[in-house]
């Protein structure tokens, strides 16, 4: 275990993770190896009366603290049970290490969009995925977890206990989670990629997509993104410079040409790099950034997407909006509105459709994103039937998203957890 403190080499980089634009500055840093350099740094703050956070990988919801800040990304371990075929993952494993060594057993994980995410952390918000439709969240998945609780003590949690429930869709305010075990998919290929459209087309291709992916299987689950690439020398050309909308496909069927057919016939597609493919190359289906930077999102899940809808999205979010955000619509249903075996705090199952925005932080700040993203999901709000976890990006604050992400019984559930587990407050992160 190290202690940074500020103005240490090695604070600065410690601190920063993948999202840049929330500011935090906590008194201590301790770079965690092992669950109790975890558990000695929970019981110090909690004797000195000061507030606990974790990074891992820094990419999803943040807040900053003045406490002890814990970084898990050393915790680095992976076990893989082809046998039983689970996986066993320290607190500081990306994705793209479990995917791989998954992989050489013809296994793979419930991961999302970026293999460069953290898993625990994606976990713990739920967990929406490559195969969601076909196997539902990642939380659905875990077999169980490691915890250091605000009392200091490492416990294992399994099925059948409050912690389980609440630390599954509910997020890290009751602990520090060490370590996670979690079941994994006998999938060793897919049929993946996009179709990128430009954007005289974007309101056919998104009313195709609607119509087309109304009939999809299970085993596709899919989403159409508008997004505005910048004019630089590492986008690849076709898009350079361009608002464009683009569908992505991760279909775990045969003939999946076939199933993309009234796709390709809507519009000429400017990229298209649908084939099949290892799952170990899954990240290539929406090739999400890797660098660093800051960002600031939020989302609503809604009961159908009409015409109404689609143009207000246009308005809002498409090529001719002053500043476009990344704007990603969701096909939901599927497994994601079955209750799993092992049901963990509520998700929004009867929702048909999730509508995600997210913005680059500029030198307007994230003020006038919020009023952008505010116009779109004020025209919205008619269907609107709630907010999910995993897509709420940036620094908010934590009343206001637990308010708008959990039904009203978890939430109560939750507040009387979090009052048994750690009544003194200690994990504020998020």
């Amino acid at each position: 275990m190290n202690l940074l403190h500020p103005g240490q080499d090695g604070y600065a980089e410690e601190i920063t993770g993948f999202q840049t634009s929330v500011p935090t500055a906590p008194a201590v840093v301790v770079a965690a190896e092992s669950a109790e350099d975890v558990a000695v740094a929970v019981r110090y703050a909690a004797e000195h009366g000061l507030p606990v956070a974790v990074q891992a990988t820094g990419h999803g919801l943040t807040a900053g603290t003045d406490g002890v800040l814990i970084s898990t990304r050393r915790m680095t371990g992976v076990e893989i049970d082809p046998g039983a075929r689970t996986a066993r993952v320290g607190a500081g494993v990306r994705w793209e290490a479990v995917i791989e060594a998954a992989g050489k057993h013809g296994l793979a994980p419930l991961s999302g969009s970026s293999p460069d995410v953290g898993v625990v952390g994606y976990t713990l918000s739920g967990g929406f995925g490559l195969m969601a439709r076909r196997y539902g969240r990642a939380a659905d998945h875990v077999r169980a977890l490691d915890v250091v609780t605000a009392d200091g003590e490492l416990r294992r949690v399994e099925p059948g206990t409050d912690l389980f429930w609440a630390l599954r869709g509910g997020r890290d305010g009751f602990g520090v989670v060490t370590a996670i075990e979690f079941g994994l998919l006998p999938v060793r290929d897919l049929y993946g990629g996009s179709l990128t459209f430009d954007s005289a087309d974007v309101p056919a291709v998104l009313r195709a997509w609607r119509t087309w992916s109304a009939a999809a299987p299970d085993t596709l689950t899919t989403s159409v993104a508008m997004i505005r690439y910048p004019d630089l020398p590492m986008v690849p050309e076709p898009v350079r410079g361009r608002h464009v909308a683009q569908v992505r496909i991760a279909f775990l069927g045969e003939n999946g040409d076939d199933l993309v057919a009234p796709l390709r016939a809507v519009a000429p597609a400017l990229a298209d790099t649908l084939r099949p493919m290892p799952f170990t190359e899954s990240g290539s289906i929406a090739a999400e950034p890797r660098q660093p930077h800051g960002y600031h999102g939020t989302n609503a899940t809604v009961s159908q997407l009409n015409d109404a809808m689609l143009d207000a999205i246009v308005e809002h979010a498409g090529p001719g909006a002053a500043a476009p955000p990344v704007l990603i619509i969701d096909r939901l249903g599927g497994a994601l509105a079955r209750t799993p075996e092992t049901p963990g705090v509520g998700w929004d199952s009867a929702a048909e459709f999730a509508v995600r925005a997210l913005s680059v932080v500029g030198d307007d700040g994230v003020a006038a994103i919020r009023r952008a993203h505010a116009k779109l999901f004020d025209a919205l709000a008619p269907w609107a039937t709630g907010r999910l976890l995993p897509f709420v990006y940036g620094e908010h604050a934590p009343e206001e998203v637990a308010e708008s992400v959990f039904p009203a019984a978890d939430l109560r559930r939750l507040r009387e957890l979090k009052r048994r587990y750690d009544a003194g407050n200690v994990f504020r992160a998020g």
